[in-house]
């Protein structure tokens, strides 16, 4: 493990069995019974990991089934026969299902920091956390255990590019971090739609029309293009010869949204002074023209 801030080092070195003498002779004390029965055993109610995979848990237990617990669960004591998971609650949720009437332990004396600390960076250090719950771990270890993106980098083997990057997303709205935690959406998507006026909107057009992270990035410039009225010499143009108004009203900007969520796609309405205009459908696909013609096709149009 490379060296890290004094405080963050402490928590992992607790983790790795390195802490102070004095602790490490209080904890061999209690630590007598090696295995104790499971139902001693609590999770943290602080545990940064929100989400389970029950078929990855399943897969677990069926293995700790024919081979028993081979890793020990990292507790500590609270009071009486009662212990709080530090470290290990999948593997003490797939020895439930294995049906283990006692597992082994690691028994540490240990601060709430210190168990918050290293639960998170044991967390971190797993290749299955979503990448809300990544993000919201180094967060976590930014503003309560103030580590610097650099030392957390160093702690769980990742660059600081990355750390950066994965706390960018918790800028998202909620209901596109739910999208994200779910797998509605990739972290491509959702790093394309940081960038989006309204990124719930998006979003939902993303996983409706299964757009991928490419045409997600088009929608949102083009859009971001077309608020900020960045329009083509040519098109300034043509708008001038034809009288067309340079600005819309309220009215045509809320019948372009209206149309635009009931297609799922962007729609450009265009008024002339003489009254005449065009409406505009842009897609992004083939199928998604195709969805266009059937739903024109079956209006008898």
């Amino acid at each position: 493990m490379m060296a890290v801030k004094k405080g963050l080092g402490r928590g992992l070195d607790a983790l790795l069995g390195d802490a102070p003498m004095e602790r490490e002779r209080a904890a061999e004390k209690k630590a007598s019974n090696p295995e104790i029965p499971i139902e001693f055993i609590s999770p943290n109610p602080n545990q940064p990991r929100r989400m389970f995979n029950d078929e990855a848990i399943e897969e677990l237990a069926i293995s700790i089934k024919s081979r028993g617990l081979l890793q020990p669960i990292l507790v500590r004591p609270k009071g009486g026969d009662n212990y709080e998971i530090v470290a290990g609650e999948r593997r003490w949720r797939a020895a439930q299902k294995a049906k283990l009437h006692v597992v082994p332990v690691i028994i540490r004396d240990l601060t709430d920091s210190e168990t918050a600390e290293i639960a998170l960076i044991e967390n971190l250090q797993r290749v299955d956390l979503n990448p809300v719950e990544e993000a919201e771990a180094y967060r976590r270890l930014v503003e309560i255990f103030k580590h610097t993106q650099e030392e957390i980098a160093q702690a769980v083997g990742k660059s600081r590019s990355h750390v950066t990057n994965i706390m960018r997303l918790l800028k998202l709205p909620a209901r596109t971090l739910d999208a994200l935690s779910s797998g509605g959406v990739s972290m491509g998507h959702a790093r394309a739609l940081l960038s989006a006026v309204d990124p719930d909107h998006f979003c939902a057009l993303v996983m409706k029309h299964g757009l991928s992270v490419r045409e997600t990035e088009m929608l949102v410039k083009r859009e971001a293009n077309r608020g900020a009225g960045q329009k083509t010499a040519g098109d300034k143009a043509k708008k001038t010869a034809s009288g067309a108004d340079r600005t819309k009203d309220a009215d045509t900007r809320s019948l372009e949204s209206d149309l635009a969520t009931a297609l799922g796609l962007e729609v450009d309405i265009t008024h002339t002074r003489k009254g005449s205009g065009s409406v505009t459908i842009n897609y992004l696909t083939l199928d998604q023209l195709d969805d266009i013609c059937r739903r024109l096709m079956e209006t008898g149009v």
